[in-house]
């Protein structure tokens, strides 16, 4: 079960402010800052899915290309000693650090 709503491959949370009474959230896995609120579960996705259509539209007019929130690629800081045992998965299965470690990701996600 995810909080996380989701729209033309982009991801917002979902959070609840007891102060103000309302939903809202902000889009995750980009630079820009992204927000959005609501005061049902229906008016914060429509919001989220306005401030997407909003900011894609913007980037269109000033001629730029949006930001991608998951291109695929990052870094990961791991202990010696698991980089190691990465390192010799892959040797003995015959596939690059990258395939090893896209394995063990999907497993764990089951993608």
């Amino acid at each position: 079960m995810s909080n996380l709503l989701s729209y033309k491959n982009y991801n917002g949370t979902v959070e609840y402010s007891k102060e103000d009474s309302c939903l809202f959230g902000k889009v995750v896995g980009i630079k820009s800052l992204l927000s959005y609120e609501g005061d049902s579960v229906q008016e914060l996705e429509q919001d989220f899915q306005n401030v997407i259509d909003e900011y894609l539209a913007d980037c269109k007019e000033r001629n730029m290309e949006p930001e991608q929130p998951y291109k695929g690629t990052f870094n990961v800081r791991i202990s010696p000693e698991l980089h190691r045992n990465i390192a010799i998965y892959a040797i003995e299965h015959g596939k690059s650090l990258n395939a090893a470690v896209e394995e063990a990701i999907g497993y764990i996600v089951r993608a």
